[in-house]
C-alpha cells in the first residue's frame, strides 16, 4: 500500500483543489503523445509527477521537477 506524502513547490504547500486535503499518494505519470506511441517510442515520452489526493482521489499533475515530497509520520494522519 502506498504511503501518504505532503508536497510543496518551493515554499508553497500543495493542497487538493477539490477537497483542500494535504495528503497524497505519488506516482510517475507518462505524458504520452500519439506520434511517439505510433512509432513504438512511448517509453521516451516526458513524464510528470502525479499526486493523487488521499481523501477524494483527485489527480494533480506536475510536469516540472520542482515538486518536493515529504513523508508523513504515523501520528500525523
Amino acid at each position: 500500500m502506498a504511503k501518504p506524502v505532503r508536497a510543496a513547490v518551493g515554499d508553497v504547500w500543495i493542497t487538493c483543489v477539490f477537497c483542500k486535503g494535504d495528503l497524497f499518494r505519488d506516482r510517475e505519470v507518462k505524458l504520452n503523445s500519439t506520434g511517439m506511441e505510433l512509432f513504438k517510442f512511448g517509453w521516451a515520452n516526458e513524464s510528470a509527477t502525479g499526486l493523487i489526493c488521499w481523501n477524494c482521489g483527485y489527480v494533480h499533475l506536475f510536469a516540472n521537477k520542482d515538486v518536493e515530497l515529504y513523508k508523513v509520520r504515523k501520528g500525523e494522519i
